[in-house]
């Protein structure tokens, strides 16, 4: 907007004089206001902060209206709004039949001669307010506004994204292209992820749910199924021990449903219930040993110094 002055040796963006000050040739527009004049067909072109001659207009405007309307109603008590607009509009409605001190018309002779037939309809919709915001996207592919987290395309990983906020909808869009788009949520600490936004390996996880897995489980053995639903029981969330028992049920393909079976048993009878428990059991072979606590019988020591429960109950016995 304003080049550089003659004296300054500053180029274009620069003022040469008054110390310095540097203005944008293109100032950056406010993406919201960029967005209210395309809806409405129209197009801003911004000032400079603190100069009001660069739209002298509007500040005679506003001053006009300061002492006809609101001067005029200061010492007025209004009881409630329809009250106080009723008495604006019939100020205003003077206001503009005012006549002109050095033209010829009043302001509403010139709006019904040179913009009123210039006007548009209205737009089918009415313009929606959206706040934006510049986020970049986290290692779990989601973005964050206002402490709830939202999901992207995983490709975009530590990539910097626009997000399009409003009442109901966020969109994210990278160089001005919608990659995503999320109901809003206001959900503190929550998130909101679109499967198709996930690596294969993460959308494989999504769709498992503790009771499908040990459903899953309970194709090797009861037992498999048990140590399965212990495992989920046994952790903060869930999804935590997932790995865990999808590791257990691939045993299967090495050792056979029935010797990890034989594991699980064994692991639950020791109470130790991880994966890595019933592989050690499998490596080492000891799904086939009788487990501890049974109630198998332990062949007698056969020893000159050991005697037997016979020789104890005839103590007991006593004589005759």
């Amino acid at each position: 907007m304003w080049g550089g002055g003659a004296g300054g040796g500053g180029g274009p963006g620069k003022q040469g004089r008054g110390g310095g000050k540097r203005w944008m040739d293109e100032a950056d527009e406010n993406p919201t206001k960029q967005g209210m004049g395309g809806k409405d067909g129209t197009e801003g072109m911004p000032d400079r902060v603190a100069k009001p001659r660069d739209k002298a207009k509007v500040e005679v405007g506003e001053k006009v209206v300061e002492r006809w309307i609101l001067a005029r109603l200061r010492h007025r008590t209004f009881l409630s709004l329809a009250e106080a607009k009723q008495a604006i509009r019939e100020l205003l409605d003077r206001l503009n039949e005012r006549p002109f001190r050095k033209l010829p018309g009043s302001r509403k002779a010139l709006f019904e001669s040179l913009e009123k037939p210039c006007l548009q309809p209205l737009p089918e919709s009415r313009y929606e307010y959206a706040e934006w915001k510049k986020a970049r996207v986290n290692i779990d592919y989601h973005v964050e506004f206002e402490g709830h987290y939202y999901s992207v395309p995983h490709a975009l990983v530590k990539q910097q994204l626009e997000l399009r906020v409003t009442a109901e909808t966020v969109e994210c869009l990278l160089k001005g292209k919608r990659v995503a788009s999320h109901r809003r949520s206001r959900v503190k600490g929550g998130h909101t992820t679109l499967s198709e936004h996930m690596p294969s390996s993460h959308r494989e996880h999504a769709s498992w749910t503790p009771s499908r897995l040990i459903a899953w489980a309970r194709e090797t053995g009861p037992f498999t199924a048990q140590l399965t639903e212990a495992i989920l029981e046994s952790r903060p969330h869930p999804e935590q021990g997932f790995r865990s028992c999808l590791g257990i049920m691939r045993l299967a393909k090495s050792y056979g449903a029935e010797r990890v079976e034989a594991a699980c048993e064994r692991t639950l009878t020791i109470r130790a219930s991880s994966y890595k428990s019933v592989k050690a059991i499998l490596e080492n072979g000891l799904e086939a040993k009788p487990l501890p606590g049974s109630e198998q019988e332990v062949p007698p020591i056969e020893h000159a110094n050991v005697r037997g429960a016979a020789s104890y109950r005839s103590e007991e016995a006593g004589p005759g």
